[in-house]
């Protein structure tokens, strides 16, 4: 498993901090694991084309929480960073964004997505957590 922080695709310590967040706040720990406990990072660190946007993306979302709330992302309370996201993928940015923001926002969310439930071939899905949790047998 991923710790989070740790390095992806060469993202300074910051970015992969605040992926992690973004990643978890998308798919918390309930009963059943969060996003990187699930694999979610190690889905993604597979997707290299992924690497640029999601560098300029993660820094403009580390750029409005801290306008918002002065504070860095990943250490904002779940509650704060869930509304962060859902106002910026609603349009609502404080801070210059190289890119739509709405788009950034819909696009993490949908690889997480494919993260979390996709086959756990691919990367994610581990130990086929989700689809566990869904009642989908699955093969031993």
């Amino acid at each position: 498993m991923r710790e989070p922080g740790a390095p992806l695709w060469g993202m300074t310590p910051e970015q992969a901090a605040t992926l992690s967040a973004v990643v978890d706040t998308i798919v918390p720990a309930d009963e059943y694991p969060s996003g990187t406990e699930a694999g979610v990072l190690d889905y993604l660190a597979g997707r290299f084309d992924l690497r640029a946007s999601y560098a300029a993306g993660l820094d403009a979302v580390e750029a409005e929480a801290r306008e918002r709330y002065g504070a860095h992302f990943p250490v904002l309370p779940y509650e704060r960073r869930e509304a962060l996201l859902r106002d910026v993928e609603a349009g609502g940015t404080r801070t210059p964004w190289p890119f739509d923001a709405t788009v950034f926002v819909s696009t993490v969310v949908g690889h997480v997505m494919e993260g979390f439930y996709g086959d756990p071939g691919n990367g994610g899905n581990r130990d086929a957590v989700s689809w566990r949790m869904i009642g989908f047998e699955v093969g031993e």
